[in-house]
């Protein structure tokens, strides 16, 4: 994954990601157009398909809706960067399919406008502006095929319709 990083500090939280007010839609496209509307109001104007948004401690800290990732993911980010992140916007980042990845130097690091590149399965961060190379733990392989699917759901689907 390869992509310009879109950089935000610690704590940003799910009403942040995807406001309150546009909870009454569960539709991902309509999440997406105001996807980190309260953190960043120019953020969907400024992004492009297949950037990183790099963040600080905690993201994704607040309520356990999914509305969050799948925005982020919907939006077109191809991965997050962080310190570190809720427990439960991991698990449903990963349920629904966005790559996120714990890496506090790199989140430190980077800057808004740094090219990035992630391999999940290398266990790479590298920020090419920067000209540095961070290593995490791979994602394991479960994981991946959880990530490569689209997310749990598909994964599951996948892996229990009849081969043939």
């Amino acid at each position: 994954m390869r992509g310009n990083v879109h950089k935000f500090g610690d704590d940003v939280n799910t009403d942040e990601i995807i406001p309150a007010r546009y909870l009454n839609t569960s539709d991902p496209a309509e999440l997406a157009a105001h996807c980190m509307e309260d953190a960043d109001a120019e953020f969907m104007k400024k992004m492009i398909p297949g950037d990183i948004i790099v963040g600080g401690k905690n993201f994704g800290c607040g309520s356990s809706r999914e509305h969050a990732p799948v925005a982020i993911k919907t939006a077109g980010i191809s991965c997050v960067v962080a310190k570190s992140f809720a427990r439960i916007f991991f698990r449903n980042a990963i349920n629904i399919g966005l790559p996120i990845v714990i890496c506090g130097d790199a989140a430190d690091d980077a800057e808004a406008g740094d090219e990035m590149d992630v391999d999940l399965e290398a266990g790479t961060v590298a920020n090419l502006t920067r000209g540095k190379t961070y290593t995490v733990p791979p994602f394991p392989e479960e994981m991946r095929r959880i990530i490569e699917a689209g997310g749990l759901m598909a994964f599951v689907k996948q892996s229990t319709s009849p081969k043939g």
